[in-house]
């Protein structure tokens, strides 16, 4: 059985850029494409909605082309069943919240009452029935995006493409719409695809992960399979863990592209080029070199530190960048700061290493 949407979207931008990417997702699916700033995720939705027509290659949803050049068929935005979300909601500002949701219906063809009628319902469904009669201005940041999300769901899409909908909003709002959106996709049967920078929303909002860099799909997989396998460092960075580059000895060692030597568990040596992950709360700091069970231990320098509300997040330089977390107290105890010298500590077990 073939996926509800499935394409392959190939194109060329004015400045050069090269998009290169397929698809394939099945309704009730929830795919998050994560990527570098200029890797093409907005382009690649940009195309799916037809608002950017491909060069090469072919977009087909339930089976129907959308868009094919060699077939010169390209059906215009208005009449693919597709919704879109935009960054930020793109409303009409001379329209009220409820014009803004009926407008998608009236464009395919709805009588006047009956787009109202749905509206209507759509409104009370994101709790916002109070402000049917406001137009944008005079909306909060959430009550736009989340007229937005209705005005994208109400002529029942089999597609709903999400353009990092959430980055505009403020940290509370933030949370708050993230909840709603959860929901609203859990009751959604089509296909959803969303483009976002932050990597809880990826992990928490998404079926599986698409990894775009410089246009290239260099990973795919469910949240905890590229968690637990990241295959760039970009990746590594997004999702908060380590990817370090290198290859397995026939001894229970692990030499990294730099010449590093990790010891690692006998059970996790691979042949050939390999990839170890490191989780950063299994990364232990010492001002002196430790005496301990840890048999990989050497000396670094911090090149900075991040103080979040749970942890220290410390990054690590030379002779193997790392990020390690530490708590507040230790990053005080430790004094760290950029340009502190510390000495790193991790057990052999702690390091997974995976073939590449």
């Amino acid at each position: 059985m073939s996926a509800a949407l499935e394409a392959s979207v190939a194109l060329t931008l004015e400045e050069g850029f090269g998009l290169d990417a397929d698809l394939a997702i099945e309704a009730g699916e929830t795919t998050v494409v994560v990527g570098p700033n200029g890797a093409g995720k907005t382009t690649l939705l940009r195309a799916l909605a037809g608002l950017r027509p491909i060069d090469k290659g072919y977009i087909r949803v339930d089976g129907v082309v959308l868009d094919d050049p060699d077939e010169r068929v390209f059906l215009a935005p208005e009449q693919r069943p597709i919704g879109m979300v935009f960054q930020d909601g793109l409303l009409f500002p001379t329209l009220d919240a409820r014009a803004n949701i009926a407008f998608g219906l009236r464009a395919r063809g709805a009588k006047k009452s009956d787009a109202e009628r749905i509206a209507s319902d759509w409104l009370a469904r994101v709790g916002l029935t109070q402000v049917a009669q406001r137009k944008p201005r005079a909306l909060s940041g959430g009550e736009a995006q989340r007229v937005a999300l209705a005005r994208a769901l109400a002529p029942s899409p089999r597609v709903l493409l999400l353009d990092e909908p959430l980055s505009a909003l403020d940290a509370a709002t933030r949370v708050d719409m993230r909840r709603t959106l959860r929901d609203h996709l859990g009751a959604y049967h089509g296909v959803r695809v969303m483009v976002t920078h932050d990597p809880l929303e990826a992990l928490t909002l998404g079926d599986r992960i698409v990894v775009l860099e410089d246009g290239r799909v260099t990973q795919t997989g469910a949240p905890d399979e590229i968690r637990a396998r990241p295959a760039s460092a970009y990746v590594a960075l997004l999702l908060g863990t380590n990817v370090v580059r290198g290859s397995c000895e026939s001894t229970e060692v692990f030499r990294t592209e730099a010449g590093v030597a990790l010891s690692i568990a006998i059970d996790q040596i691979v042949e050939g080029a390999a990839v170890a992950v490191v989780e950063p709360s299994a990364i232990t700091l010492f001002t002196e070199q430790p005496h301990m069970s840890a048999r990989n231990t050497w000396e670094t320098v911090v090149t900075d530190v991040d103080h979040e509300p749970a942890r220290v997040r410390v990054r690590l330089g030379a002779p193997t960048p790392l990020l390690a977390d530490v708590t507040h107290a230790a990053a005080a105890e430790l004094s760290l700061g950029p340009g502190a010298r510390v000495w790193c500590a991790v057990k052999a077990t702690a390091i997974a290493v995976h073939p590449r």
